[in-house]
C-alpha cells in the first residue's frame, strides 16, 4: 500500500508537500484544480515502470497503449519551464520483508528526479534516484555536465552509484567510479552489480517497486456504453476491466467460471442495495456459444431486459463494482469519479461499497470525486465507527494563478470536517433563503396588482 506521496513541478503542482495516503483516500476540489493530475502522476509512474523500453526514463504515452497520454515533457513540467526538474517521493509497504545484513524492513521510500538535457543532447534523463531503507540509502546520481571541447556528457554516461549507512567494499584499483544509465527510472545498471559484492538486495528493491505498480489498477471517468451482447471465448483471466470499463463483463464471465461467489454475487447484491436493479444475471445466448448477454430487472414486477434497455447509471457503475472485487487482495485502485451518472442515493451507497472493499479485501482506493453524497456517507460511517478516521485521508485541491495547492481536511473520530471550504458543494441554506425571499417579493407584487 502506498502510504505517502510528494510531487514537485508536475503540471499545475509546484509542490504538493507530503501527502498521507490512507486505505481510502479521496480528493475533492473544483474543476481544473489539479486533483486529476495527482492521479495521472501515479499512472505515469505505473506505465513507465511497465514500458517495454528499459532505457526509457519516462513513458508519457501517445501510442495508444498508455493509461494516460501526457504529451511531451514540456506539457507536464510546471509552467512549461524545461530547465526545471520533475521530482517525486513515494513511500509504500513492501510485499515481503526485505533483509539487508541482519535487519529486516517492511517499508521503503523511493525518490527520483528527471531533467531535460540542454542541446546538443536535448533528451529527458533521470537526474537521480534514491531508495531509503531504515537509515540506509542507495541510489544513482548523474554527474554535472562537464564541457569537453565543444561537447558535453551524452545521456548515457556520467552516473555514480551512491550509498550511505551501508559499508561497501572498496573498488579495485583502476576501476572507474562511473556507471551507465539507470534502468527505466528506478533500476541500477548492470555495472553496479559487477563492481560491488554483496549487494544482491538491490535487485529486491527494484523488484518491490515493480510489484507495487503491478498491483495498481485504474478506471477512468469516461466508461464505455453498454452492449447488447459480449464476446468471451474463455482462456486466462483478464488483467483488469480496462481503463474505460470495456472488459467488465468479460471479467465477470471469466471470474464466474472459477468462483461465482467471488465477483458476480457481491456485484449483483450491491447493484440491488443501491436501488439500481432487482435482479442481475449473465447468460450465454445459447449453449456452447461465446456470446453473453446481461439481463436485469428494475423491480420484482418488471420484465427482464438487456442492460442496454435500462438506466445508463447501471452500466457506468458496473465496472467500478467489478474492479473492486476482481483485483487481487492488497491491490491499489485509482478511480476517477466513480459516482458518475448515479442518483444521490446510489452515490451514498457506493461509499459503503468502497468501505467494504477497503476493510474486507484490504484494497487501497484512491479516488477523485465531486459527490457530496459520497462524502457525507463516509463521514456518517466514521461517526458510526464502521470506518476508523485513521483509515481515511480526505483532501481539497484548489488552483490560484495556475498553481495548485492541497489542503488536508481535518477529520475527527465523529466524522466532522473542521476546515471544509465554505460553499464548495453549494450554499443550500442561502439558496433556500433566496427562494423564500423571491417568493415573498412575487406574492407582494401579485397582491398589489390584485388591489
Amino acid at each position: 500500500m502506498i502510504t505517502q506521496l510528494r510531487v514537485q513541478n508536475f503540471k499545475s503542482w509546484r509542490d504538493t508537500g507530503t501527502m498521507r495516503l490512507a486505505p481510502l483516500t479521496a480528493l475533492f476540489g473544483t474543476n481544473s484544480s489539479g486533483k486529476t493530475s495527482l492521479l495521472q502522476f501515479l499512472l505515469l509512474l505505473k506505465q513507465s515502470a511497465e514500458f517495454t523500453d528499459r532505457s526509457s526514463a519516462l513513458y508519457l504515452g501517445g501510442d495508444g497503449r498508455a493509461l494516460v497520454d501526457l504529451g511531451t515533457f514540456q506539457d507536464i513540467i510546471h509552467q512549461r519551464k524545461l530547465e526545471t526538474c520533475l521530482e517525486f517521493a513515494l513511500t509504500w509497504t513492501l510485499a515481503q520483508k526485505l533483509r539487508i545484513g541482519g535487519a529486516a524492513f517492511d517499508q521503503s521510500t523511493f525518490e527520483a528526479a528527471w531533467q531535460m538535457l540542454e542541446p546538443p543532447f536535448a533528451q529527458l534523463i533521470v537526474k537521480q534516484f534514491t531508495y531509503h531503507i531504515g537509515n540506509m540509502t542507495f541510489g544513482m546520481q548523474r554527474l554535472p555536465q562537464q564541457p569537453t571541447g565543444e561537447m558535453v556528457l551524452p545521456a548515457g554516461a556520467g552516473y555514480r552509484f551512491e550509498t550511505s549507512g551501508y559499508a561497501l567494499p572498496q573498488l579495485p584499483q583502476g576501476v572507474p567510479a562511473l556507471s551507465s544509465s539507470p534502468v527505466r527510472f528506478y533500476g541500477f545498471p548492470g555495472d553496479v552489480y559487477t563492481r560491488y559484492q554483496k549487494i544482491d538486495f538491490l535487485n529486491q528493491l527494484t523488484l518491490e517497486i515493480e510489484k507495487l505498480f503491478e498491483q495498481v489498477f485504474y478506471l477512468g471517468p469516461l466508461r464505455e456504453y453498454p452492449h447488447r451482447s459480449y464476446l468471451w471465448g474463455g482462456g486466462a483471466l483478464l488483467r483488469d476491466v480496462g481503463k474505460k470499463g470495456e472488459l467488465a463483463i468479460q471479467a465477470l464471465v471469466a471470474s464466474s467460471a472459477q468462483d461465482v461467489e467471488a465477483v458476480l454475487v457481491p456485484v449483483a447484491e450491491h447493484l440491488k442495495q443501491m436501488g439500481l436493479v432487482y435482479d442481475f444475471a449473465l447468460r450465454p445466448i445459447a449453449p456452447n456459444r461465446k456470446d453473453w448477454e446481461v439481463w436485469v430487472r428494475k423491480d420484482a414486477q418488471a420484465p427482464e431486459v438487456l442492460i442496454t434497455d435500462i438506466g445508463f447509471g447501471v452500466s457506468q457503475v458496473l465496472p467500478v463494482l467489478v474492479l473492486c472485487y476482481y483485483v487481487p487482495k492488497g491491490a491499489t485502485l485509482i478511480l476517477e469519479q466513480p459516482e458518475i451518472h448515479l442518483h444521490p442515493l446510489a452515490q451514498a451507497s457506493l461509499a459503503d461499497v468502497l468501505i467494504e472493499v477497503v476493510k474486507k479485501r484490504r484494497v487501497q482506493i484512491i479516488l477523485e470525486s465531486h459527490s457530496e453524497h459520497l462524502l457525507t456517507r463516509l463521514q456518517r460511517r466514521i461517526a458510526e465507527e464502521v470506518l476508523p478516521a485513521s483509515q481515511a485521508a480526505l483532501y481539497f485541491t484548489r488552483n490560484e494563478a495556475g498553481v495548485s495547492s492541497l489542503d488536508a481536511l481535518r477529520l475527527d473520530e465523529y466524522g466532522n470536517i473542521s476546515n471544509w471550504p465554505e460553499n464548495f458543494f453549494g450554499d443550500e441554506m442561502g439558496e433556500r433563503v433566496a427562494m423564500v425571499e423571491a417568493e415573498m417579493r412575487r406574492r407582494q407584487v401579485a397582491a398589489g396588482d390584485a388591489e
